[in-house]
């Protein structure tokens, strides 16, 4: 007997299983999902069946069971990594159905799509910079967390689309801040000592991006030291900086603006470095930098 409408939703998928995609996008793990799209001849659903595979390889529903399932279990782990759907196709002959257990004879295409968590964007620093860069990259679709040691500059007045606020003492904080492979850091302090500690909290962490604002001559200083504390050379191709791309830009309002198209890049994988070395040269003899 078939299960109610009310449990149902868009081909036949239990609804459950959207529900279980919002959980995971807000849990900051990935999963991906795929649908069936296409079919011809026998094959072991007729509906537009759909199957979730988390990171850890579990399953919530099917899409045909056998080593049809194993397989595009296999592709959306890849999809996981790569960040990038995929389309399978499957023809379920004589043959395919005596190794698999299937017994079909027709064809099948399976598409699978990485589900990703809402990327959240660590601003530390809630300075000007720091205020522009929260209004430029929220509407990119980033959950924002702004952290400094001042209440009177990390509050809602003026940081009100802020889906979180810290203001304690720069160690105290670290521990609390639940950043993962799916983090963006933007270290914006107000000072060099400030910024070095946030880098070297930042260079421990696993995060996808690592932005520090401040100049070459800057970075190379924080280098000699961190390499000294026991950092590898090899951690520190990590850092963005000078944080941005290179656009001319020196007010808080067009340095946010260069970050956000950084940002954007880097969430879409693009390998943003030729550019910002293609930009810099363009940069005006004896710009500062």
């Amino acid at each position: 007997m078939p299960a109610p409408a009310a449990v149902r939703h868009n081909g036949n998928v239990p609804h459950d299983i959207y529900e279980e995609i919002v959980e995971v996008r807000h849990s900051g793990r990935k999963a991906a999902l795929a649908t069936i799209v296409a079919r011809k001849g026998s094959t072991p659903r007729k509906d537009a069946a759909k199957m979730l595979v988390r990171e850890d390889g579990r399953q919530s529903g099917s899409i045909g069971g056998g080593c049809l399932e194993a397989e595009v279990c296999r592709e959306a782990l890849a999809v996981m990594r790569n960040e990038r759907p995929s389309l399978l196709s499957f023809d379920l002959t004589e043959d395919d159905a005596e190794e698999s257990g299937l017994i079909c004879g027709g064809t099948m295409e399976v598409y699978v799509e990485p589900i990703l968590p809402v990327p959240t964007l660590f601003i530390f620093g809630a300075g000007h910079v720091g205020q522009c860069i929260s209004a430029a990259a929220k509407p990119l679709g980033f959950k924002i967390v702004v952290i400094d040691d001042r209440i009177k500059y990390a509050n809602s007045e003026r940081f009100p689309s802020a889906d979180a606020l810290y203001a304690e003492p720069w160690e105290s904080v670290f521990g609390k801040l639940p950043v993962n492979d799916n983090s963006y850091l933007v270290i914006a302090t107000r000072g060099h000592r400030e910024d070095l500690t946030c880098l070297r909290f930042a260079l421990r962490s696993t995060a996808k991006y690592i932005g520090l604002l401040g100049s070459r001559r800057k970075i190379g200083l924080f280098v000699e030291v961190l390499e000294k504390e026991g950092f590898e050379p090899a951690a520190f191709e990590r850092v963005y900086s000078p944080v941005g791309l290179e656009i001319g830009s020196e007010t808080p309002e067009e340095i946010a603006v260069s970050i956000a198209a950084e940002l954007v890049a880097v969430k879409k994988n693009l390998d943003v470095r030729p550019l910002r070395k293609a930009l810099r040269a363009l940069r005006p003899v004896g710009a500062a930098g």
